[in-house]
């Protein structure tokens, strides 16, 4: 396997990143989704103009994984999101994506990218990053404790019509983790 590149998305990334980040989302939650849900989902947020504003969007760092050039894993860490009541601080930045490809599950890609992610909360001006994550998604959930996060409480996020519950997850005094 060829080496990993981590850098920043660019707009003409744009249509690349709607592809892969559409189909990671429906790989990881279709199984417990309604079609309907899923579809209104995924037109509503992953669309190449969406990923276009997005990609522009200078309180929006969004960072592409790539091996071979096809992204593999992405992050995107947006400030001035409006976090839930139970991050109680003001200067906490959100991970408000984090999908990687299947392929790469278990190689270290993940934990890369995190690194970089809470990098880039730390230049958008952020001490603290915050997170929401499925409640049932428990791989996920284990992932981040260990890159740092730690529950403060729930929010609900709506795929379509679908209300489900997701974990608030916040990682503290992030300028000062211990990235060996």
């Amino acid at each position: 396997m060829n080496e990993l590149a981590i850098r920043r998305g660019v707009v003409a990334d744009a249509t690349a990143l709607a592809h892969f980040a559409a189909r990671t989302f429906a790989e990881a939650f279709g199984e417990q989704t309604a079609p309907d849900d899923m579809s209104a989902h995924l037109a509503n947020t992953y669309t190449p103009a969406l990923q276009a504003a997005e990609l522009a969007d200078p309180d929006v760092i969004t960072l592409l994984a790539l091996r071979d050039a096809s992204i593999v894993a992405y992050a995107q860490v947006r400030r001035n999101g409006k976090a839930p009541a139970c991050v109680d601080t003001g200067d906490a930045v959100e991970v408000q994506r984090f999908y990687a490809d299947s392929s790469v599950r278990g190689a270290g890609v993940a934990r890369q990218l995190m690194e970089r992610a809470l990098d880039a909360a730390i230049e958008l001006g952020g001490r603290h990053a915050w997170l929401g994550v499925w409640q049932n998604n428990e791989r996920a959930i284990r992932f981040y404790r260990k890159a740092g996060f730690v529950p403060v409480g729930t929010t609900v996020y709506v795929v379509g019509s679908d209300h489900q519950t997701d974990h608030v997850m916040l990682a503290t005094h992030i300028a000062t983790r211990n990235t060996g």
